[in-house]
């Protein structure tokens, strides 16, 4: 079988504002196999500061259905916790 080619995730437009009017930000975790459940729960925890239970949800989420929430709010906290994601290598957007 052949190699699938990588497919980037769609970009939403954005408009400039302080992130705090309208319908909340969310921080979407999407899966890869480069990363074991276990770091997966770690960086979670530590970005969001969520229990290990609700840790283990979402990296079950993420491995069954592709993508989870991670973190729903203002602008700033979503992209703060998609740049902590993202430092181990993890695929994240931020998007309303």
């Amino acid at each position: 079988m052949g190699r699938a080619a990588a497919v980037a995730e769609p970009v939403d437009e954005v408009k400039e504002d302080d992130g705090l009017a309208g319908e909340p930000w969310k921080t979407v975790l999407f899966n890869c196999d480069c990363h074991t459940f276990d770091e997966v729960e770690r960086v979670v925890i530590a970005a969001t500061r969520c229990s290990i239970a609700r840790a283990r949800q979402i990296s079950f989420e993420v491995d069954a259905r592709g993508s989870a929430v991670v973190c729903e709010g203002p602008r700033a906290r979503c992209e703060t916790v998609a740049e902590a994601l993202g430092s181990i290598g993890l695929r994240v957007k931020v998007a309303r």
